[in-house]
Protein backbone atom coordinates (compact mmCIF):
# COMPACT_ATOMS: atom_id res chain seq x y z
CA UNK A 1 0.00 0.00 0.00
CA UNK A 2 1.40 3.42 -1.23
CA UNK A 3 0.05 6.90 -0.47
CA UNK A 4 -0.77 6.96 -4.42
CA UNK A 5 -2.75 3.60 -4.01
CA UNK A 6 -5.06 5.24 -1.20
CA UNK A 7 -8.36 6.20 -1.86
CA UNK A 8 -8.66 9.98 -2.30
CA UNK A 9 -11.88 10.08 0.47
CA UNK A 10 -9.33 8.41 2.70
CA UNK A 11 -6.90 10.96 1.79
CA UNK A 12 -9.25 14.00 2.49
CA UNK A 13 -10.05 12.62 5.53
CA UNK A 14 -6.40 12.09 6.71
CA UNK A 15 -6.13 15.81 5.62
CA UNK A 16 -8.99 17.20 7.57
CA UNK A 17 -7.68 15.46 10.72
CA UNK A 18 -4.61 16.68 10.36
CA UNK A 19 -5.76 20.18 9.96
CA UNK A 20 -7.49 19.99 13.56
CA UNK A 21 -3.94 18.25 14.95
CA UNK A 22 -4.81 14.90 15.14
CA UNK A 23 -2.02 12.61 16.49
CA UNK A 24 -0.61 9.36 15.10
CA UNK A 25 -2.76 9.29 11.98
CA UNK A 26 -2.42 6.11 10.62
CA UNK A 27 -4.18 4.04 7.86
CA UNK A 28 -4.72 0.53 8.11
CA UNK A 29 -5.27 -1.93 5.22
CA UNK A 30 -8.02 -4.94 5.80
CA UNK A 31 -8.92 -5.14 2.43
CA UNK A 32 -6.92 -9.05 2.57
CA UNK A 33 -7.68 -9.46 6.12
CA UNK A 34 -12.02 -10.04 5.77
CA UNK A 35 -12.58 -7.65 8.03
CA UNK A 36 -15.80 -5.81 7.61
CA UNK A 37 -14.14 -2.26 6.03
CA UNK A 38 -11.15 -2.52 3.42
CA UNK A 39 -9.48 0.55 5.25
CA UNK A 40 -9.40 2.10 8.54
CA UNK A 41 -7.91 5.11 9.53
CA UNK A 42 -7.04 5.66 13.19
CA UNK A 43 -5.77 8.87 15.68
CA UNK A 44 -5.81 10.71 18.50
CA UNK A 45 -7.07 13.60 20.17
CA UNK A 46 -6.03 15.33 23.52
CA UNK A 47 -9.05 16.39 24.47
CA UNK A 48 -12.69 15.44 24.06
CA UNK A 49 -13.45 18.85 22.08
CA UNK A 50 -10.36 18.30 19.59
CA UNK A 51 -11.73 14.70 19.47
CA UNK A 52 -15.11 15.82 18.43
CA UNK A 53 -13.43 19.00 15.93
CA UNK A 54 -11.83 16.00 14.63
CA UNK A 55 -14.57 14.11 13.96
CA UNK A 56 -16.90 17.23 12.41
CA UNK A 57 -13.66 18.14 10.35
CA UNK A 58 -13.58 15.35 8.55
CA UNK A 59 -17.58 14.62 8.13
CA UNK A 60 -17.65 18.33 6.89
CA UNK A 61 -14.81 17.36 4.18
CA UNK A 62 -15.81 14.51 2.84
CA UNK A 63 -19.51 16.00 2.64
CA UNK A 64 -18.11 19.02 0.38
CA UNK A 65 -16.87 15.51 -1.65
CA UNK A 66 -20.22 14.33 -1.93
CA UNK A 67 -19.50 11.37 0.82
CA UNK A 68 -22.17 11.28 3.53
CA UNK A 69 -21.50 9.59 6.48
CA UNK A 70 -23.58 5.64 6.94
CA UNK A 71 -23.29 5.62 10.56
CA UNK A 72 -21.47 7.76 13.64
CA UNK A 73 -21.07 6.36 17.20
CA UNK A 74 -19.30 8.37 19.90
CA UNK A 75 -20.81 11.34 21.50
CA UNK A 76 -19.82 14.59 22.92
CA UNK A 77 -17.95 13.15 25.82
CA UNK A 78 -16.85 10.14 23.95
CA UNK A 79 -13.16 9.38 24.20
CA UNK A 80 -13.69 7.03 21.05
CA UNK A 81 -15.27 8.87 17.80
CA UNK A 82 -16.12 6.36 15.01
CA UNK A 83 -17.23 7.61 11.58
CA UNK A 84 -18.31 4.64 8.84
CA UNK A 85 -18.38 5.10 5.32
CA UNK A 86 -18.67 1.97 4.11
CA UNK A 87 -15.09 0.47 2.93
CA UNK A 88 -13.61 2.89 5.32
CA UNK A 89 -14.35 3.72 9.14
CA UNK A 90 -12.48 6.95 11.01
CA UNK A 91 -11.49 5.63 14.62
CA UNK A 92 -10.70 8.92 16.79
CA UNK A 93 -9.26 8.22 19.94
CA UNK A 94 -8.42 9.50 23.24
CA UNK A 95 -4.71 8.82 23.93
CA UNK A 96 -6.05 6.42 26.81
CA UNK A 97 -8.61 5.23 24.49
CA UNK A 98 -6.47 4.29 21.74
CA UNK A 99 -4.18 2.56 24.06
CA UNK A 100 -6.96 0.55 25.73
CA UNK A 101 -8.44 -0.60 22.45
CA UNK A 102 -5.38 -1.02 20.68
CA UNK A 103 -6.64 -1.63 17.19
CA UNK A 104 -2.57 -1.21 15.52
CA UNK A 105 -2.08 -4.75 17.81
CA UNK A 106 -4.93 -6.38 17.11
CA UNK A 107 -5.01 -5.35 13.42
CA UNK A 108 -1.12 -6.11 13.10
CA UNK A 109 -0.76 -7.95 9.89
CA UNK A 110 -2.45 -5.18 8.07
CA UNK A 111 -0.69 -2.86 5.95
CA UNK A 112 0.39 0.70 7.34
CA UNK A 113 0.39 3.62 6.37
CA UNK A 114 1.68 6.37 9.27
CA UNK A 115 1.57 9.88 8.87
CA UNK A 116 3.88 12.13 10.25
CA UNK A 117 2.12 15.08 12.78
CA UNK A 118 1.11 18.70 10.86
CA UNK A 119 4.04 21.14 10.10
CA UNK A 120 3.08 22.29 6.88
CA UNK A 121 3.00 21.63 3.45
CA UNK A 122 4.15 17.80 3.31
CA UNK A 123 2.52 16.81 6.39
CA UNK A 124 0.40 14.07 4.80
CA UNK A 125 4.09 12.63 3.64
CA UNK A 126 3.87 8.80 5.28
CA UNK A 127 6.76 7.63 7.11
CA UNK A 128 9.43 6.23 5.53
CA UNK A 129 10.51 2.59 6.30
CA UNK A 130 13.58 3.59 7.95
CA UNK A 131 11.45 5.88 9.99
CA UNK A 132 9.09 3.21 11.21
CA UNK A 133 11.53 0.47 11.98
CA UNK A 134 13.65 3.05 13.75
CA UNK A 135 10.58 3.64 16.05
CA UNK A 136 9.15 -0.01 16.20
CA UNK A 137 13.03 -1.08 17.33
CA UNK A 138 12.55 1.56 20.31
CA UNK A 139 9.21 0.24 21.32
CA UNK A 140 8.86 -3.18 20.64
CA UNK A 141 4.95 -3.28 21.01
CA UNK A 142 4.35 -1.53 17.89
CA UNK A 143 3.95 -3.16 14.57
Amino acid sequence: MTLNSLDPEILLAVEAAQEKQALDVSVLNLSDSGAFADYFLLCSGSSQPQIQAIGEAIEQRLHRAGRRVAHREGKSSAEWVLLDYGFFVVHIFSERARQYYDLERLWRNAERIEFHEPSGPSAARPKSHDELHNESEGNATQQ
